[in-house]
């Protein structure tokens, strides 16, 4: 879905990239175990500090979204794109990478992260 946004809005499709996912996945489950939601961890970390300790370059990092409520793939990317600053980090045609990653919480409650780079 959201290399669908990037063609239709004239970006080049994104590839997924592990060391982004790992990032990702650990945010998501950083939020949900200590009762937050914020692009600061609980550490204090960004997600440039985030993507660098998975292993990703610390000039590649790019951008970080985040949600949570949303059911779906879909849903999400839908309200990303109808958020101006989620939009913009999708439509970052400099960026070239991408890793989502999600958490449950024990009620269902799903957490979003989508970790950009340009590497």
């Amino acid at each position: 879905m959201t290399n669908t946004e990037r063609l239709t809005n004239g970006c080049g499709a994104l590839r997924i990239d592990n060391r982004l996912i790992t990032a990702a996945r650990a945010h998501s489950s950083d939020m949900i175990a200590q009762n937050f939601f914020s692009h600061t961890g609980s550490n204090g970390s960004d997600f440039v500090a985030r993507e660098v300790a998975a292993g990703y370059p610390k000039n590649g990092a790019s951008a970080e979204n985040i949600a949570w409520g949303y059911r779906t793939p879909q849903e999400v990317v839908t309200g990303w794109m109808n958020s101006a600053g989620h939009r913009a980090n999708i439509l970052d045609c400099s960026s070239t990478a991408v890793g989502v990653g999600i958490a449950t919480t024990s009620i269902g409650t799903i957490y979003w992260t989508q970790d950009f780079g340009r590497v």
